[in-house]
């Protein structure tokens, strides 16, 4: 193939090769896409329903949400499609389609905890006035700009990525269109334009990382100082569940896409893919509802609400 123009799909790399394992992918990948569906679909159902849950800090949970369900429903149905047909192919516009919403979504739910950052900051450390700079209008403007920080940022990715031409092949070892396995079929060093905006966004991603971590060095500085043991626990409770969808966002990605070539296989980056596009989506609904008595009693009501409905 000589180059891009001429590639009408991609492959890509296949769970399992026996008919039975790709029915347990199947399976298992059904299985946490529907938990995925039903915790995130809970939390954004109470919030949006809630009135007690119209503050900043569920605002940008609900926007989290909707990334998550988005990141997952771009790359599991597929997945799944691919194992019950015994497939590996995608067409070259759905790899196309699939690397920017991957990307977009992705780059926007860290820029998004970046301001969940922010907003933990100034509700512990500047608690008078919080009111004043977390307003909606300001809210609106922070998330807004989290989103379109995320598609400026696919658009500049996906553009350059798929003008690069294109001659190793058609063959992406991933489950789904991903950037650096892309550019490895390329034949030219048009390539090191991806390279130089792809080191642009790591630094765009330092830089909120940096904010993150002295976000929560200021914040658990004011904490630790704080005489009343239930004011502790109540800002805790008010932190932890953001700093462990962070933690698990970050190494995950980090594993991911900074790990040394001599650890680089087709299985390993297999679970790596599995690992950082699957598990964060997953595991935040759960995060945020186990320490937060606001919402685990909200999504009681809306479950009794829907029981009672259905008498």
């Amino acid at each position: 193939m000589s180059n891009s123009s001429s590639l009408n799909e991609f492959l890509l790399l296949a769970f399992a090769d026996t008919r039975e394992l790709q029915l347990l992918h199947f399976s298992l990948f059904l299985g946490i896409y529907l938990a995925a569906l039903l915790g995130n679909g809970l939390i954004i159902t109470a919030v949006a329903c809630d009135h007690r849950l119209h503050t900043p800090m569920y605002f940008f949970l609900l926007n989290l949400s909707l990334l998550d369900l988005g990141t997952i429903s771009l790359t599991v149905p597929k997945s799944m499609v691919n194992s019950l047909w015994d497939t590996r192919a995608i067409s070259y516009l759905g790899c196309a389609a699939q690397v920017f919403f991957f990307f977009f979504l992705f780059s926007a739910e860290f820029y998004l905890l970046t301001v969940m950052a922010y907003d933990r900051y100034v509700a512990i450390c500047r608690p008078l006035h919080y009111g004043t700079i977390m307003g909606s209008r300001a809210c609106v403007k922070m998330a807004a700009a989290a989103w379109a920080s995320g598609f400026l940022n696919a658009v500049l990715h996906t553009a350059n990525t798929f003008t690069i031409p294109l001659c190793q092949g058609n063959v992406v070892d991933q489950l789904f269109g991903e950037i650096p396995q892309i550019l490895k079929l390329s034949c030219s060093d048009a390539y090191l334009r991806e390279v130089g905006l792809s080191a642009v966004s790591l630094f765009l991603g330092f830089v909120c990382f940096v904010f993150i971590v002295l976000s929560y060095v200021q914040i658990f500085t004011v904490v630790l100082r704080m005489p009343s043991e239930q004011g502790r626990h109540k800002a805790f409770s008010m932190c932890l569940p953001h700093l462990a969808v962070v933690s698990l966002f970050i190494s995950t990605v980090m594993f991911a896409y900074l790990k040394p070539p001599s650890l680089s296989s087709p299985a390993l980056d297999l679970l790596l893919s599995v690992l950082y596009s699957l598990v964060p989506p997953t595991l935040n609904p759960l995060l945020y509802s186990m320490r937060n008595k606001e919402l685990k009693d909200a999504l009681k009501k809306l479950v009794q609400w829907v029981h009672c409905q259905h008498q």
